[in-house]
């Protein structure tokens, strides 16, 4: 049982307690998630199972990409709708989509991010939102992200009665991105208060949400004895890296954790993913001081 499950993470639940019900499900305790989702946010949540736990935090490292609505008029301070109104001010004028798009287009490639108090960033040991219950907010310091691309995906909408503007967005983004901050910088950029009313992530680990399985419906896969239809092997989870079929001379090798050299990638790819009998093995990367591959993840049991 190694292998990635795409979990569609209903809202209302939080990460661990879909690890816990997928544990309880499994009947195993090797489950791990590849980063967190707010409990107010649906989508693609990739868990790894068995031999693929080994694989959690290159699976992190991947952009993600989520959809999404901002508000304009309103600003709450958690950022999203979970917590308390701080702020109203009527949007007596509606954008314009070049005024939209403009702002949008401003918080895209390299940036520098200021975490969210209400967020499990850690400061002299305590989390930011243990601080940010109690009233207390801390000097943050801003982190680098990335935004491969910020826009509209459908035409803003006004509310006359509330006086406030959604705004439809689709961003894909680097790990480490607090698309709840993005909504509030975008409110900034316009010079209005704004919050994230709205979010759903669709891709992530390189799975996206046409790829997903529900809990209901991996209870139904273990019911029915078949893992197949939930559980995406090794082989699929890892396909973005080049492979390199071993013969039994250089699966010696790798089964005891000795190197290869360059002749395994004509390309010198940083990692290469080694299989033998139809089955991923190990990832391998280079060790550009020796001019070999060493050990870099090992599936051998």
């Amino acid at each position: 049982m190694d292998g990635v499950i795409a979990l569609y993470k209903e809202r209302g639940m939080t990460s661990h307690d879909c690890i816990s019900k997928l544990r309880k499900i499994l009947h195993t305790k090797k489950v791990g998630h590849t980063g967190t989702l707010d409990p107010n946010v649906d989508g693609v949540l990739p868990i790894c199972i068995g031999q693929a736990t080994k694989i959690s935090e290159l699976l992190m490292q991947s952009g993600k990409v989520y959809r999404g609505a901002i508000t304009l008029g309103v600003a709450y301070d958690s950022e999203d709708l979970d917590g308390h109104l701080i702020e109203q001010v009527p949007v007596k004028t509606p954008l314009t989509d070049e005024q939209i798009n403009a702002a949008l287009a401003q918080l895209t490639g390299d940036i520098l991010q200021t975490p969210p108090m209400y967020s499990a960033v850690k400061v002299n040991g305590h989390k930011l939102y243990e601080y940010a219950r109690k009233g207390i907010t801390i000097d943050r310091d801003p982190r680098p992200i990335h935004i491969d691309y910020f826009k509209q995906i459908k035409p803003a909408t006004y509310d006359d009665a509330a006086h406030t503007q959604t705004i439809y967005f689709e961003v894909g983004c680097s790990k480490g991105t607090y698309v709840r901050t993005l909504a509030v910088d975008f409110g900034k950029r316009v010079g209005l208060p704004s919050v994230m009313s709205d979010l759903t992530r669709i891709k992530s680990g390189g799975f996206d949400i046409s790829q997903t399985s529900t809990l209901a419906q991996v209870k139904e896969a273990v019911a029915a004895e078949d893992l197949s239809i939930v559980l995406h092997p090794l082989s699929e989870a890892l396909a973005e890296y080049p492979g390199y079929q071993l013969d039994d001379s250089r699966w010696s090798i790798v089964s005891h954790g000795g190197f290869l050299d360059q002749s395994i990638s004509p390309t010198h790819a940083p990692v290469v993913r080694l299989d033998y009998q139809q089955q991923v093995k190990a990832l391998y990367r280079l060790d550009e001081q020796i001019g070999q591959y060493r050990p870099f993840r090992m599936f051998l049991a």
